[in-house]
């Protein structure tokens, strides 16, 4: 199973909390457990995060009567266990960034799954002029840097002057893929004797001395 099938079933999951009867929060553990520092022994965890829980609004004064300084206690159940424990906590926010979020994982399962599937047809992509793939992995700013810079080397040889809007609207973080998509759509521009309008940048014929879309002239 992989670990992000393994964090949706676990948030599939119901446990209570006992102090305060809260659903409890299934959370992602830090990579480094702030006790001893040797790790949690498990990928996740539920946690009660409900601030006005009993053991979290008591917990202030006997962390601050027991240890001297600021801190309370939040209930926590490992995956599998029947009893839960107290974890001690340093502030109301520890922890709120840990919550898992199936519906994001799996956005993010498919959207690495269609990457893969436009990386396996780069091969073959020019051949049967299909320019779907490139504009797959070209527009996606997650992608693999790699797989990207292949696509942008692609686009020239496939020469499809469907890929300029798309390209052109689209704001890459990457200068230099930026740079070798652009001298790609010049090359694709040439190739088919074409130019972009200055003014409205609608593509026309590479002669034209008047824009047929704007009227501007050249």
């Amino acid at each position: 199973m992989l670990a992000s099938d393994y964090y949706i079933k676990c948030a599939a999951e119901e446990h209570f909390c006992p102090h305060c009867n809260t659903k409890l929060s299934c959370c992602q553990c830090p990579p480094i457990h702030v006790g001893d520092g040797l790790g949690w022994g498990t990928e996740v965890f539920f946690i009660c995060l409900n601030d006005e829980c009993k053991l979290f609004v008591n917990g202030w004064k006997q962390c601050s009567e027991q240890y001297g300084h600021s801190a309370s206690c939040r209930y926590a159940l490992l995956p599998g266990e029947k009893d839960g424990i107290t974890m001690m906590v340093g502030s109301r926010e520890a922890f709120t960034g840990c919550e898992i979020d199936p519906d994001a994982i799996r956005e993010k399962n498919a959207r690495h799954q269609t990457e893969q599937e436009a990386v396996a047809k780069l091969d073959t992509c020019v051949a049967e002029k299909n320019l779907a793939p490139l504009l797959t992995l070209l527009l996606d700013e997650s992608a693999d840097r790699e797989a990207r810079n292949r696509a942008g080397d692609l686009l020239v040889a496939l020469n499809d002057p469907a890929c300029i809007d798309p390209l052109r609207n689209h704001a890459f973080r990457t200068t230099d893929l930026e740079q070798k998509v652009n001298m790609a759509i010049t090359a694709i521009l040439t190739a088919n004797f074409s130019k972009e309008c200055p003014k409205c940048t609608e593509i026309v014929k590479a002669q034209a001395k008047v824009c047929k879309h704007c009227g501007a002239e050249f």
